[in-house]
């Protein structure tokens, strides 16, 4: 499915030969994924779990992100609302809009199962792209405070500033 298409980008659903691609652009970004993830994507998509949304700048892979209809951890788990899950956009192709589209993408279909939509965004620096364009985006923290592995962090506990040190938010679509 096309969500969207103009002359540079395109945000369309995912192709099974995808995961390679998007496995291959986080190597070349010293990233060490997992293929599985990206496997795994695109079998949630062709079951109707997740949506997949993969942006093309003029041909190419450039980004992705997921939705899930029903989040599956932190605050608003089990509660109803989509939540966008694992959003990317590679950092070559980065500061040309690609993220906002596929943001657009995901947000235009959340709207269709609800009026809520959230996400989670990790704390460390390597996130600050995103952060940034969440908050840009009217995106506000759902004052649950910050999650460590999928619980709520207690005053005072420890943590590390790895992936799993989340904030989450929310988004009115109405």
């Amino acid at each position: 499915m096309i969500y969207y298409n103009d002359e540079t980008i395109t945000i369309r659903s995912m192709k099974e030969t995808d995961s390679q691609v998007i496995y291959d652009e986080f190597l070349n970004q010293n990233w060490h994924p997992s293929i599985e993830t990206y496997k795994n994507y695109y079998n949630e998509q062709e079951s109707n779990q997740r949506y997949v949304f993969v942006a093309e700048f003029e041909g190419d892979i450039a980004g992705y992100t997921t939705l899930i209809k029903n989040a599956l951890s932190g605050p608003f788990a089990d509660k109803g609302i989509p939540e966008i899950v694992d959003f990317n956009v590679f950092q070559k192709y980065q500061k040309k809009g690609i993220g906002n589209k596929i943001l657009d993408a995901a947000e235009k279909v959340a709207s269709e199962l609800g009026n809520i939509v959230s996400l989670g965004v990790g704390l460390h620096y390597g996130y600050g792209a995103a952060q940034s364009i969440y908050v840009k985006r009217g995106y506000i923290p759902d004052g649950s405070g910050v999650w460590y592995k999928n619980k709520q962090l207690e005053q005072y506990c420890d943590c590390c500033n790895d992936d799993d040190l989340i904030l989450y938010f929310s988004k009115s679509l109405g």
